[in-house]
Parts: C-alpha cells; structure tokens; sequence
C-alpha cells in the first residue's frame, strides 16, 4: 500500500498521459476502489488541478489546461528529456529569446535528483556542437552557471579572457545575459573600474560566488549595452555606406549587434560597420548580397573594386570595374 501523496503524485502522473481515463480504469492501475479514486480526485482539485469529470458509466477524468500551473509529476527519463530539450533550446537560440528555456532550465536543474544531475552531466560532457560561422564554441554548463549567477544576486569572481588573449581575474556584480543570436554576452559591473561591461560568454573561464551580496542601483538596459558596446567595438576599421532601403529593412541586414544605422530619408539608409582590415570589410559588403554604395574610407573602396573585379574574373566576366570616382555601388 503507498502512501496517500504518492498516490496522488501517481494519479496526476497518469492523467498526464491519456485524454481520458474511467474511474474504474485509475482504481485498477492504482491498485485501489474506485471510492478511493474519488476522493483522491477532489484532494487533486483542493490542490488547484482542473481535474474535469463526465458523468455516467463510460464517463472519465481529465486534465483541464488551466491558467495556472500545478506541481509537474516527470519520471526519470521524462526530466532528463525535458533538460536535454531546454539545454538545446537555451543553445541554439531557435526561440530568438533564449531566456525562458534558460530559466526554465536553471529551475529544473536546482531540483533534478542527483542520479538524473548525474547523467545530465555525463551528457554535457559527450555532447558536441559544430561552430556557428567557425566561432568559438560555449562549454557545455558555463551558460547555466552565468545565469545562476544572474539569478543570485551576489559578487562573483570572474576568470577572463579578453581579445588579446590575456587572462585576467575580476569581482563583478552580475546582472543578465543577452544572446545576439552569434554570441552569448555577459552584463556585469566591473567593481574596480565601477563601470557596466559586457563579457563574451565564450571568453570565461570561470565564475564563482564570493558569498557577497549585492543590491544593483540603477542596471543599464543589458539588450541596449550589448548593442552599442558591438556596435563601438574597438576595430581598427570602419566603413560607412549607404544602403537604398528604408531603416526597417536595413536593419534585417545591418542589426545593432554588428553595426549602426540612421535614416538617409524615407528610402535610404547609412550605415557603419567596423572590421578588421579593409579587405575584411569589403568582403563583408559582398556578402550582404543587395546593392550600396561605400561613402567612406577610400581603402574600403578600392577594396571593394578589387575583390568585385577578381569575382568577375573569376566567373568569366568580360566587363572591367573601373576603381575611380566617388563611389563604387555592389
């Protein structure tokens, strides 16, 4: 005989499978009468489930989708399904915004039983994903923990790795996470510089707690920083161009992530866009695949002019690219 809560437990379990189930149908996979199965119905509804019942013999009891939600019953194989799922979901960012599978994920995670903690982390380890763009991949947990310690509200130690390569140690205060879709990125306040920064998910190496807590005065917009902290990224480079598209169409190709944009009147639009070098900007004109005109610097131009005649070449053209005058339209 088992108990009365881990009946109930079973009971929601098995009303989560099928549709419908009779009563007598319940009182035999309980093992118990089917008095028994009514009355643990009315403790099921006493909890809040919408237990919803039909009358008469061949009647039966079903789960209602209701406005709240009540304890969920998973097995073993059921919870790491769910985990895997978020994990992927939190990862790939086919969602667009990555921060309810996170959070839902993070939540799971605090209550998994440590047999299922177990073969989550077996999977973290074996999983593998390819680069996106042949960028650096995140390790498998660091995401959660950033968002543990988000969720948190205390100091942390973050061990870093800036562009250069040099590893550095920090205290930040930690806020939020923001996906671009490319990259996760990391909202904090730097304590020694007492600044807000953004950190490259993929760059940490570490995040502990140190036990502080902290209450943040005054948080940035972490969305907004992210974008204007890409879009003033320190290259050595910038290209500014215009584009023949009104903003909201120039923003599907030039997002705040990479770059800034205004409104040139009603049809047009210039942007900037930093780079590396001039023949890395230039490529990445080519591949917005629409047509523009390069207002500035002259290197990204000729650039340009270079690449797009060695395209022609290439695929037989027989018509020269002439690389003077004021602007190269691609």
């Amino acid at each position: 005989m088992i108990s009365t809560s881990a009946r109930l437990l079973r009971l929601v379990s098995l009303l989560s499978t099928r549709p419908s189930w009779t009563c007598g149908e319940l009182a035999e996979r309980l093992a118990v009468t089917e008095r028994t199965v009514r009355r643990d119905v009315a403790k099921l509804r006493e909890l809040g489930y919408g237990v919803e019942s039909d009358p008469g013999p061949w009647g039966g009891y079903r789960l209602r989708a209701g406005s709240r939600v009540p304890p969920l019953v998973l097995d073993d194989e059921e919870a790491l399904a769910v985990a895997v799922g978020l994990r992927e979901t939190a990862l790939s960012g086919v969602l667009g915004d990555d921060q309810a599978a996170l959070s839902a994920l993070l939540k799971l995670r605090q209550v998994l039983p440590p047999r299922i903690a177990r073969r989550m982390g077996e999977l973290d380890a074996a999983l593998a994903h390819t680069p996106r763009a042949a960028e650096p991949q995140l390790a498998p947990g660091l995401l959660l923990d950033l968002a543990a310690a988000c969720r948190r509200g205390e100091r942390c130690r973050l061990s870093y790795r800036d562009r250069a390569g040099r590893a550095t140690v920090r205290d930040v205060d930690p806020y939020r996470l923001v996906g671009t879709g490319r990259r996760w990125y990391f909202v904090a306040r730097d304590v020694a510089r007492g600044q807000w920064r953004t950190f490259r998910a993929d760059r940490v190496a570490r995040i502990r707690p140190t036990g502080r807590p902290v209450d943040l005065a005054d948080p940035p917009d972490p969305a907004l920083l992210v974008s204007h902290s890409l879009a003033r990224a320190d290259y050595p480079l910038h290209v500014t161009f215009r584009l023949p598209l009104p903003l909201d169409r120039a923003l599907r190709l030039v997002p705040p992530a990479v770059g800034t944009v205004r409104p040139d009147g009603p049809d047009a639009t210039v942007a900037e866009v930093g780079g590396p070098d001039a023949d890395g900007l230039a490529g990445y004109l080519l591949g917005l695949a629409t047509p523009l005109t390069v207002l500035a610097p002259d290197e990204v131009r000729q650039a340009l002019v270079r690449r797009t005649r060695q395209l022609l070449a290439d695929n037989g053209g027989d018509g020269p690219v002439e690389p003077d005058g004021p602007s190269t339209p691609a």
